[in-house]
Parts: structure tokens; sequence; C-alpha cells
């Protein structure tokens, strides 16, 4: 008779003359083993977020991180000296068992080849995929960080229980994961999603639509905008919620291409979201699908270590 069989073969005696008392402990049982099952069948995911001067990676179960390792890169070096960093971040928290690693780099991968990531300049065309599949032998899955980050909510943020997803980074630059019935679209090249470089006004909507905007239009990091406004300054209160004029042109190019239920916001310049949200609102007024407008849904990331999360899911994304 093992452990289990025991405890209950006891706690039916003791309690033989209470049939209302073992009825609950059997189903608390019950209850019991099939939260084991469901456990014991979860995968361990291995997530790595590359970024332009350093590497984290998490081991991750269930949407949560179980181990967490941050590391500088030498981001100057030859690309294989940041390989073997990267390769050193996955191996501080690679377990027996794991079914996936997945990473996410701020630059455009397609067939697993990672281009000309930012801030890492001996990255032109790295066959990242091969790599570490080779080095690890378990399936590996890159992709940009965007496309990461629409995963992420989609399984383990505010974006679970939705079909029709666009998770959009906005930080010091402007890009969007697209998530249709369920999926990631990534288009024909892998270059869906890339919002910043549509053409807008002179430029581009990166150019006004991301952390550079408050540095060009004011002469001040958007951080330190950030703190001024915390502490009651009006002035910077107004400089962050003129970025919601041309902001509002992003998220409606996102309705009229996708359609999505919810846009999930991340990144640095969402900090500032509270300050810009009523004059982002005012110029939706401009949209011409006001029905569809009342029925999205606009939410901040809510997740830490989101990045490392993301990248994770790229394993479930592709099972």
């Amino acid at each position: 008779m093992g452990p289990g069989c025991e405890t209950k073969y006891f706690a039916r005696r003791r309690f033989s003359r209470h049939p209302a008392i073992i009825q609950k402990l059997d189903l608390w049982l019950e209850n019991l083993k099939q939260w084991f099952m469901h456990t014991a069948k979860l995968p361990w995911l291995v997530g790595v977020d590359l970024g332009g001067t350093n590497v984290r990676a998490g081991l991750v179960r269930n949407g949560k991180i179980i181990r967490l390792h941050t590391q500088k890169i030498s981001s100057r070096a030859r690309q294989e000296v940041v390989v073997d960093e990267v390769c050193e971040a996955i191996t501080a928290v690679l377990t027996p068992g794991v079914r996936g690693i997945g990473i996410g780099v701020p630059s455009l991968v397609d067939n697993g080849v990672v281009y000309s990531v930012n801030n890492i300049p001996s990255w032109r065309a790295v066959p990242l995929q091969k790599i570490l599949k080779r080095r690890f032998a378990v399936p590996v899955f890159v992709n940009n960080d965007a496309n990461c980050f629409a995963l992420g909510e989609l399984h383990f943020g505010v974006g679970r229980g939705y079909q029709n997803l666009v998770g959009l980074i906005v930080g010091t630059g402007l890009g969007a994961g697209v998530i249709i019935n369920g999926r990631l679209y990534s288009g024909s090249n892998g270059g869906a999603g890339e919002i910043g470089a549509i053409a807008w006004r002179d430029k581009d909507f990166e150019h006004y639509c991301s952390g550079r905007f408050f540095q060009r239009e004011f002469g001040l990091e958007g951080a330190i905008l950030q703190q001024r406004a915390a502490g009651g300054d009006r002035q910077a209160q107004a400089m962050l919620a003129a970025f919601g004029d041309d902001f509002a042109n992003v998220i409606m190019a996102l309705l009229y291409a996708y359609d999505p239920e919810i846009i999930v916001l991340g990144g640095s310049v969402i900090k500032a979201y509270p300050y810009y949200e009523e004059r982002m609102r005012e110029k939706l007024k401009a949209f011409h699908f006001q029905k569809s407008l009342k029925k999205l849904v606009i939410a901040r990331t809510r997740k830490p270590n989101i990045a490392v999360l993301a990248a994770a899911a790229l394993c479930l994304d592709n099972p």
C-alpha cells in the first residue's frame, strides 16, 4: 500500500461515521491527484532576451520564471564571442528535460537567421537557431522582440483569452507583434508588424512615436520628463501629453490593418501612458469605425520580466 493509499485508508477509518466528510475528503484527494498530473505535464522552457548591452535567460514553467540569469555582453566583440556569452547565460539556467529554448532579439529574423542586431555590429547575419540547436540539442526558436512580446502577453499576460492581439513596443524604437486567430503572424518574410517603418509626416512613425520624440522636441530624455511629471511639474506633464497626438495615428493604423481585440503596450515610453492617454483618445475620435474602437481594449503590460517570458512563449507557438 503506497503512502497516498495509507493516508486515504486511515482517514476513512477515522471519519467512517461521517459520510459527508468522507465525500469531501475523496473530492480533495482527487483534485490533488489531478493537480499533480497536470503539473507533471507542464513543460520546462528557457526564454532568452538579448539586448544591446546584456542578455537575460530564464527557466520558465507555467508562466513563472523559476531561475533568472543576467550578464553583460561584449557588444563590440566578434560574432563568436557574443554567441558564446549568450550560450553561457542559457547554460546558467538550463535543466535536464527542457523542451525548448526561445530567444528574442531586437532585429529582423528570417528562418532562424538574425540580421543586423541593434548595438551589436558583428551580428550582420547570424544563423543563431542552427548554432544553438547544435550546442544544446533541443528545439530552438528565434524571433524579433516585438513578436515575442505579443506571444508572451497571449500566453502569460493581459492577452490571455484573446485570439486577435497586437503587442506594441514603444521604446527607443517602435515595433509590433501580431497575433491572428491565436497564432503569431509574421508575414511572408518576417516583416509583419514593422509599424515604425510606415511613412508619417516627413519621416516615419518611429521618428514621431518612440522615445526619441522627447529628446527631439524638448531636448530632454523621456525618463527625466517622467520623473519631473511625477513630482507635479505641469510643464513636464504637458510635454508627455503631446506624445499622444501622433501616437493615436499608430493605434489607428494597427486597427485598420489588423482589427485586433486588444492592443498591449510595452516598452519604456508606456510608463508615461497616464499622461498622454487622454490626448491619444481625443485624437482617436477621427477613427472611421467608432463601434470597433469602443470594443477595443488598450492595456499596458503587467508582467515583470515579460521579455524573458515572451521568448519562452515562442516554444508554445511552435509545439
